[in-house]
């Protein structure tokens, strides 16, 4: 992926504090989903490790640089889900993983400069891997850089967050965000970045991926249903085997267009029988069964549940 042209301010401000010798002992990078938080950090550990830098960006032929391509630099370790004994992938960091760090920090560097962690998703530690977490951060190694990446740091222990340097990266100006997509020559893309909420890396990956038929598709459910037309279970049945948390974010977009329209005049496109109020908390809802679909409850009645709310 290209450079993304909202990443420049943070970038500036980073490279300026390694010129200073100033570099925190911990870097949050945060923000939404899409927005380019890994390809920064990537960019930015290339940088850091390169025997002959530039400006921040690596040169990409030393040994460090020839290492960290094939995954095999000694000096950086990447923390994310780990398995089960029984050889099934965990749906968060546990605690030993976190001890198995902290040894592995207490080594020096094998290359005699920095060493570098990444644990991501950060905000998917269990509470004891967090207050394990603490010790590294509070009793930091000389030349050690812990890199925590998260979509959502509001699930980070404050203690965590209070200790890191912010990286927070917000949605860009349209104007900024249409440009990038034409210059990824991403097609019809005004419409991609409105079904994205504004974030571009989304809109692209979702125009790649054929989401704006998803789109389509549920904004035609939801029509359906509102008119007394067709079964719940079968749009149930459509939306969970295809994209299912992508297509709860687009009927959320569509009951919040909804409500605008009703606001606005007499009725909307989707036809439906709820009013303004009635809509907002269904948007909510909505995104609340979006976040539900990842945990153990099953995903079709609280799909069912939704659209009984919305007919």
């Amino acid at each position: 992926m290209s450079v993304m042209p909202w990443h420049a301010e943070h970038w500036a401000r980073l490279q300026a504090r390694r010129q200073r010798d100033a570099m925190p002992h911990a870097l949050l990078l945060c923000g939404p989903a899409g927005l380019g938080k890994r390809d920064f950090m990537r960019r930015f550990v290339r940088g850091l490790l390169c025997e002959q830098a530039v400006d921040g960006e690596a040169c990409g032929r030393c040994r460090s640089c020839l290492l960290l391509a094939a995954g095999t630099h000694p000096d950086v370790v990447a923390l994310t889900y780990g398995l089960r004994k029984d050889g099934v992938q965990r749906s968060e960091i546990v605690v030993d993983q976190i001890r198995d760090l902290s040894a592995r920090l207490a080594m020096s560097s094998q290359f005699g400069g920095w060493q570098v962690v990444s644990i991501d998703p950060a905000d998917a530690m269990n509470a004891a891997a967090a207050n394990a977490l603490l010790k590294t951060l509070e009793e930091p190694s000389q030349n050690t850089l812990l890199l925590l990446v998260a979509d959502a740091p509001w699930r980070l222990p404050q203690t965590i967050r209070s200790r890191c340097q912010r990286i927070e990266f917000q949605l860009p100006s349209r104007d900024e965000a249409l440009a990038w997509l034409q210059a990824e020559g991403v097609k019809d893309a005004a419409m991609a970045l409105e079904a994205a909420g504004g974030n571009p890396g989304m809109a692209k990956a979702w125009s790649e991926e054929g989401a704006l038929t998803r789109r389509q598709e549920v904004r035609k459910d939801l029509a359906a249903l509102a008119a007394g037309r067709g079964e719940a279970m079968d749009v149930v049945r459509r939306w969970l085997d295809n994209e299912p948390e992508q297509r709860l974010w687009f009927a959320a977009q569509a009951a919040a267009d909804e409500a605008r329209a009703q606001a606005g005049a007499a009725g909307g496109p989707l036809s439906s029988t709820l009013d303004a109020e009635a809509l907002g908390d269904w948007y909510i809802a909505a995104n609340r069964a979006r976040d539900a679909l990842r945990g153990p409850l099953r995903g079709d009645l609280l799909l069912l549940e939704l659209l009984a709310r919305w007919r």
